[in-house]
């Protein structure tokens, strides 16, 4: 939960932009710099929210830190059978599964939009199946990456074609934050 009581002692704080950035795998980095301080990356993931216009953010104290972000707002990764943020925080349940055409897996979910961490890529493919429940076909999926629907399934949720560029706008965020947009 994002800690807003410091904006109404200052107001006027201006906000930051082109500092931080969320890379594809849930790091955190300062100007381009991965931040390994554990202190740190636990503040940074308790005040990282999103604001109405998809735009999202590092709460520090009366100012916004405006965040970009490599891919989605959300990276998870596989905690046993089930998913976390990079923050830490469960993502619920599952709504839908993407794969786009540079082979990454979007999990759409109670949380949000978030990309899978590619280190656990190579395991959420291999549970992937066909509509028979046998192991899903090396082509179906390939062929899924260029836009042609399959029957691939994960659990029993259907792994469906994504563009890339449509994720955004989709999903309804902001991946470069700016000063008046």
């Amino acid at each position: 939960m994002v800690d807003l009581s410091a904006i109404a002692m200052w107001p006027n704080v201006p906000a930051c932009y082109d500092w931080l950035s969320l890379d594809r795998r849930g790091d955190w980095r300062l100007q381009g710099e991965r931040v390994t301080h554990r202190g740190l990356i636990a503040f940074i993931n308790r005040q990282y929210g999103g604001d109405e216009s998809g735009c999202w953010f590092l709460q520090n104290g009366p100012q916004r830190v405006f965040i970009a972000l490599a891919y989605t707002p959300w990276v998870f990764r596989r905690e046993g059978d089930s998913f976390v943020s990079h923050t830490g925080q469960p993502v619920g349940d599952l709504k839908a599964i993407y794969l786009d055409r540079e082979g990454n897996i979007l999990l759409d979910t109670e949380l949000g939009i978030g990309l899978l961490d590619d280190r656990d890529l190579a395991g959420f493919l291999a549970n992937c199946h066909d509509a028979k429940s046998g192991p899903a076909d090396e082509a179906d999926l390939l062929a899924m990456m260029y836009g042609e629907p399959q029957a691939v399934y994960w659990q029993d949720l259907p792994v469906k074609p994504i563009v890339a560029v449509d994720v955004p706008k989709r999903f309804g965020f902001q991946q470069y934050p700016r000063a008046g947009a």
